[in-house]
């Protein structure tokens, strides 16, 4: 039930979100637990993105910023967005060219919140 939800989130960011292409919702261990992917490899992504955040997340508070909130990876020919879901998940979002950033942030947000919600439901009914 949890996961219809989980990609209903994934397909609203994408329709509201110029240039979002793909996307997923993995643990931070890195274990996929949904996507919404037509050419990526998911349980890949969902590896990489957790090394990536665990990266900035140590890397953050090395240099005493805070918490992370989110890694972006711009590259030739799009982005690859990571955003931390509370401790217990993330969420990648992989993005063309023509990705307007400052509205996936503001997306982000609350597709984050909403997500940290559901994961958390799912882990107590387990």
């Amino acid at each position: 039930m949890a996961q219809q939800a989980l990609l209903a989130e994934l397909h609203a960011l994408r329709d509201n979100v110029t240039g979002v292409l793909e996307s997923a919702i993995a643990t931070v261990d890195g274990l996929l637990m949904v996507a919404d992917t037509d050419g990526a490899r998911p349980e890949v992504v969902s590896a990489l993105a957790a090394a990536s955040l665990g990266l900035g997340k140590r890397t953050g508070m090395e240099v005493g910023m805070g918490e992370l909130r989110e890694v972006v990876i711009r590259c030739r020919s799009g982005y690859i967005s990571i955003y931390a879901v509370g401790h217990l998940a993330l969420l990648a979002v992989l993005a063309d060219e023509g990705l307007d950033v400052a509205r996936l942030h503001i997306e982000s947000r609350s597709t984050v919140e909403r997500i940290a919600v559901l994961v958390s439901e799912e882990r107590r009914s387990a």
